[in-house]
C-alpha cells in the first residue's frame, strides 16, 4: 500500500524573517538614502564574514555580558575543530578586518558596513534572532571631531529619510581608571541596598555593575537614579573630550540631551557614548546607539589606535518610517508588454529588449501553468504591475508594424490609447515617462539609447 500522505509543510526558524516582495520599496529607499548619505560623508563600505571566530566576541565584547553568556549562535566546525560564532554585532568584526588588513597604514579610515547579525533572545517587536545593522567605524581618529561629525551623519540621515521623532542622548564613560574608582564606589553603594536589588542587578554586581545603571525594573529607578555619577569621576582630558563634542554639537544646532545613565554594556567602550530613541516603538525605543572604543585595536593584538563608530537597528527604523504615513507601493516596472499570438510574441521580446536599452524597467508577460492568458487577464496584470504605461502587440499590429501604448496612469485619471509606430516606441516612452514626471521610485537620470 503506497503512502500518498501529503509532505509537511517546512517553515522558517522563528525570529529569522523573510523579507517580501511588498517590503522591498521600503528597504530599498532606507539603503539608498544610507549609501548617499555615508558616502557624502567620505565613508567607503567594507563587507565582511558573517561567520567569525569565536574567540573575537568573546574577546572584545566580554565574556560577562548578555551577548557572549546567552545570546550568540556558537557552534563547533565539524570538520577542523574551529569555534565559530554567527556575528552578533559587526564592529569587532571590522575592527579584525581592518588589523588584518592593515588598513590604516596610510592614514585614518573611514568604514560602513551592512547586513544581518544574530542573537538567539527571544523574538519581539523590533528584536529578532536574526536582524539587520547599518553602520560606521571611523578607525584612526582621536578627537571629538569625529564623534560629532557621526552624530550629525546620523542626524542627516533621519533628516533625509522624513523621521522627526528620534532624539538624542549622550554621555561619557570616561577612559579606564576613572571607570575603575566609579566602580569601586558603584558596588559599595549597591552593596549599602542589596535588598533593593533585583536578581539580574545581583548577578551583575561585581561581573558588570555599570549595567545595572541601564535597568528597566521600575522599582530600582530611584535607586539608580541616586547612585554615584560616571561625570563626576571624569578627569581633565575626558571632561575637554566631552566639552569638545558638545561644543561642535551646540554649534551645528544638534538638539542633545545629557543622559549620566547613559552606558555600554561591551568593555571596549570609552569616553562618548550616544544612543538616538524614539517614544514609537515601545520598551524598544533606541534605534541607534553608537560611542568611541579606543581599547579595541589594541585588545585585538594591535598598535593603540582611536576609534569611534555607531549602528543602526534596520527593523526598527523600517518600523518608524511606516508609522510616519508614507505609503511605499511596490511598482514592478514602468513598461507592461501585452501580446497575442506567435509572432505578435517574437515581436515583444525585440520591443523589450529596446526599451530596457533605453532604460526602461519593463516586464513582458509569460504564461502561467493556466495557458498564455486571454488580452483581457493580460491587461489586467498590467494594470496591478503598477506600470506607467501597457504596450500592446496583437495580429493588427504587427501586420502594421505599430505597437499600441495605452497610458495606465494618466496625471487626469483618464487612460488614453494610441498606435506608435515600431521603432519609435522606445524614445516615445522615454519622452512620456520623463516629460510627465513619474515618480514610480526609479532612476530615470540613466536613460540612454544604445546604436
Amino acid at each position: 500500500m503506497s503512502d500518498n500522505k501529503k509532505p509537511e509543510k517546512i517553515v522558517g526558524v522563528k525570529g529569522m524573517n523573510d523579507i517580501l516582495p511588498a517590503d522591498a520599496p521600503l528597504w530599498e529607499l532606507f539603503e539608498n538614502t544610507v549609501q548617499t548619505v555615508l558616502k557624502s560623508y567620505g565613508f567607503q563600505q567594507i563587507r565582511t564574514p558573517i561567520v567569525e571566530p569565536t574567540p573575537l566576541f568573546a574577546r572584545g565584547l566580554g565574556a560577562v555580558t548578555d551577548i557572549v553568556e546567552k545570546e550568540m549562535y556558537s557552534f563547533t566546525d565539524s570538520m577542523n575543530g574551529d569555534e565559530l560564532t554567527l556575528r552578533p554585532e559587526s564592529t569587532a568584526g571590522v575592527v579584525r578586518a581592518a588589523l588584518e588588513h592593515n588598513l590604516t597604514y596610510d592614514g585614518p579610515k573611514r568604514l560602513w558596513y551592512q547586513g544581518p547579525m544574530f542573537r538567539h533572545e527571544r523574538p519581539q517587536r523590533g528584536r529578532y534572532r536574526q536582524f539587520h545593522q547599518v553602520g560606521a567605524e571611523a578607525i584612526g581618529f582621536a578627537g571629538p571631531d569625529i564623534d560629532a561629525e557621526l552624530i550629525m551623519l546620523c542626524q542627516r540621515l533621519w533628516d533625509d529619510l522624513g523621521l522627526d521623532s528620534i532624539r538624542l542622548e549622550i554621555n561619557s564613560i570616561g577612559d579606564a581608571d576613572e571607570r575603575a574608582r566609579h566602580r569601586t564606589d558603584l558596588i559599595a553603594y549597591f552593596e549599602q541596598h542589596r535588598d533593593q536589588l533585583d536578581a539580574d542587578a545581583l548577578r551583575r554586581l561585581h561581573a558588570n555593575p555599570l549595567r545595572i545603571l541601564d535597568t528597566k525594573n521600575p522599582a530600582m529607578q530611584a535607586l539608580v537614579n541616586a547612585a554615584p555619577k560616571l561625570l563626576d569621576y571624569l578627569g581633565e582630558e575626558s571632561r575637554a573630550h566631552f566639552d569638545g563634542v558638545e561644543n561642535i554639537l551646540r554649534h551645528s544646532n544638534i538638539p542633545y540631551t545629557v543622559n549620566p545613565r547613559l552606558v555600554r554594556g561591551m568593555d571596549y567602550y570609552n569616553r562618548t557614548v550616544f544612543e538616538w530613541v524614539t517614544d514609537q516603538l515601545g520598551s524598544q525605543g533606541t534605534v541607534c546607539g553608537g560611542g568611541r572604543y579606543d581599547p579595541l585595536v589594541e585588545m585585538f593584538g594591535g598598535k593603540p589606535t582611536p576609534a569611534c563608530g555607531f549602528a543602526i537597528g534596520v527593523e526598527r527604523l523600517l518600523e518608524l518610517m511606516k508609522a510616519s504615513g508614507e505609503q511605499f507601493t511596490p511598482n514592478q516596472c514602468d513598461v507592461y508588454l501585452v501580446h497575442q499570438g506567435d509572432e505578435a510574441q517574437l515581436q515583444a521580446f525585440v520591443l523589450g529588449e529596446r526599451l530596457r536599452d533605453a532604460g526602461l524597467d519593463v516586464v513582458l508577460h509569460c504564461a502561467t501553468a493556466a495557458g498564455p492568458g486571454s488580452f483581457k487577464s493580460q491587461m489586467k496584470r498590467a494594470d496591478a504591475s503598477g506600470a506607467a504605461f501597457a504596450v500592446i502587440i496583437g495580429e493588427d499590429e504587427v501586420s502594421s508594424h505599430t505597437a499600441s501604448v495605452k497610458t495606465l496612469r494618466g496625471a487626469d485619471g483618464e487612460s488614453q490609447q494610441r498606435s506608435v509606430e515600431f521603432d519609435s516606441v522606445a524614445e516615445y516612452l522615454v519622452d512620456q515617462i520623463i516629460g510627465a514626471g513619474h515618480d514610480d521610485g526609479h532612476d530615470h537620470g540613466h536613460v540612454h539609447y544604445k546604436h
